[in-house]
């Protein structure tokens, strides 16, 4: 019998639960690690590999490079979520994981953002009063 692989993902699991305020859970087939009940990873198994979910905004460029050069490792969504697959034979590597897991932790645990102002106009309010002149109206006769 042959021995089982270690599980690539047991280290970033463990990083992730040991961070300030989280709550793990599930998401589908998916661990689901939030704060500030906010995701900020989706990790677990998923067609034979592994595959790890990441709320990414500074790092987002390198994601867009990696996914250019390997698109069946990387994947760049058009939110902030970015998507990395692995195996045990070729895991994500360490320093890319622990960059990627602590922005995103910090994305999710920040407040959230103002939305920004539509960008149509809206007419203004007039801030003057006019005032109405008095008129008197002549009685016929008087």
């Amino acid at each position: 019998m042959a021995a089982s692989k270690k599980d690539p993902t047991e280290p970033i699991r463990l990083r992730a639960s040991r961070y300030p305020d989280v709550d793990k859970g599930t998401a589908c087939t998916q661990s689901a690690f939030k704060t500030n009940k906010k995701a900020f990873l989706y990790i677990g198994m998923q067609g034979g590999r592994y595959k790890a979910m990441f709320k990414l905004e500074k790092s987002k460029s390198e994601a867009a490079n990696l996914a250019v050069k390997q698109p069946d490792r990387f994947d760049v969504g058009s939110t902030v979520w970015v998507t990395a697959r692995f195996t045990a034979e070729e895991p994500m590597p360490k320093k890319l994981w622990e960059k990627w897991l602590d922005e995103s932790y910090e994305l999710s645990r920040s407040p959230a953002k103002p939305k920004k102002p539509s960008a149509r106009k809206v007419p203004a309010k007039k801030t003057t009063k006019t005032k109405k002149k008095a008129t008197t109206k002549k009685k016929a006769g008087t």
